[in-house]
């Protein structure tokens, strides 16, 4: 196995024995909600020994409709997320979408992310690596996964490593996402830290999110144990109080009274792994 590059943000290191949680709403909605997720998840993990990383974004800007609930914003929205960070003591991540939102963001998150179907601008993925954040950078949909490499070399060539690299599934056919074991073991041979994000791997595009019709969720379970016993090092899993009603991505968030059930056999087959591999 490649060696990896630990990464560490405020309590969790990223990569290390235990498995890591980035979890929280896909998108940043009314501040009761958003205080009582993060509330709940900081027992959730405190409970499970699970590290804890908070997302939500300020801004969803692929949306696909310009009807759709894109978010507060980016002064509305790093507020908030400060707001938690210093409330609940839980390092947050948070994606960008342009190079003029990376300084405020640096300024709140611990991590800023690149979004997948972004992940080859070379502006927005330097400027981030610039501010000397940990960067996560979401494996595109058009990518073969080796080819991951390429943005992660652009962060190296500015003497930056501290990366972690996440898998969403591989556009398939029409509006399918796939995913592959296959990319687990490419994306970690890269040497950085390997997430799943598992609830965006069940999303079906083209489908409003809160048609039921707008995700895979029978193979929820299924894709997330197989992720894990693959080897990743973290997990990326959206969470929601009451999901039909989320403001996006309704059909394939978790829902926060399921969360603890479905996070313990995945770090029971992440320990499993490990010893296997020690």
């Amino acid at each position: 196995m490649t060696a990896q590059h630990l990464v560490s943000v405020g309590p969790v290191t990223c990569g290390a024995e235990k498995l890591f949680l980035i979890s929280g709403p896909c998108v940043i909605e009314d501040e009761s909600i958003m205080m009582h997720t993060a509330e709940q998840l900081k027992l959730i993990a405190e409970r499970l020994d699970l590290p804890l990383i908070f997302k939500s974004s300020f801004m969803k800007d692929n949306r696909s409709a310009m009807t759709h609930y894109h978010g507060p914003g980016l002064d509305e929205g790093l507020a908030l997320l400060a707001k938690i960070r210093e409330t609940f003591e839980v390092p947050i991540i948070t994606d960008v979408h342009f190079p003029e939102q990376v300084q405020s963001t640096a300024e709140v998150a611990d991590i800023i992310q690149i979004p997948a179907y972004l992940c080859m601008q070379t502006a927005l993925v330097t400027t981030a690596a610039q501010t000397g954040r940990a960067i996560n950078i979401k494996h595109g949909q058009f990518l073969a996964p080796a080819n991951m490499i390429k943005p992660v070399q652009k962060i190296e060539s500015l003497g930056y490593h501290d990366i972690l690299l996440t898998e969403r599934g591989y556009t398939f056919g029409y509006n399918d996402l796939i995913v592959d074991p296959r990319s687990f073991y490419e994306l970690r041979q890269i040497g950085y830290p390997v997430v799943f994000d598992i609830t965006h791997s069940i999303r079906r595009y083209g489908i409003p999110s809160k048609d039921p019709r707008g995700s895979s969720r029978e193979y929820l379970t299924t894709i997330a144990r197989a992720g894990v016993a693959a080897g990743v090092d973290g997990i990326f899993v959206e969470a929601h109080p009451n999901p039909p009603e989320a403001l996006c991505d309704a059909a394939s968030q978790l829902a926060l009274d399921q969360a603890e059930d479905f996070f313990k056999p995945l770090i029971d087959i992440h320990n499993l792994v490990k010893e296997q591999r020690d």
